[in-house]
């Protein structure tokens, strides 16, 4: 896998979604196997209802799986793109490097932005917070 490399530094943000991404995968086809392994060698005739309720929950977790995953797929473009200080969530802004609660409400409190510079001469955060950020975000108008 090719590693983002931003200043001599390997992000390693999308190596742990990668990761994350194949657990899940990796745990859904587990469980649909065991499942099928579980429903196909059992010599006992099976009630039609007991069959509804276990192709009803594998069903279910399967759904739950792979909306996992799309999350995580989803989250891993948008980390390649930087971050809209005007658009983002507090949740979003939490995510970057070092910043806090407060951090991120004084980021929304202070929007509109024209660049991100500005966080540090509005005085919203300290030069050494932005230092920590200022690659991985921008501000659109």
């Amino acid at each position: 896998m090719e590693s983002s490399v931003r200043d001599g530094y390997i992000q390693p943000c999308r190596l742990r979604l990668h990761r994350r991404v194949v657990k899940i995968i990796v745990a859904t086809a587990l469980s649909l196997f065991l499942f099928l392994l579980a429903t196909g060698c059992t010599s006992q005739k099976s009630n039609p209802e007991d069959l509804r309720e276990k192709t009803a929950q594998a069903t279910s977790d399967f759904k739950r799986d792979a909306k996992a995953v799309a999350q995580g797929v989803k989250e891993g473009w948008s980390r390649d793109q930087p971050l809209d200080l005007n658009q983002a969530t507090k949740d979003q802004l939490q995510s970057l490097p070092g910043m806090s609660t407060e951090g991120a409400e004084r980021i929304i409190e202070g929007r509109p932005y024209h660049s991100a510079s500005e966080l540090v001469s509005r005085r919203v955060i300290s030069q050494q917070e932005y230092d920590k950020i200022k690659d991985q975000v921008t501000a659109r108008d």
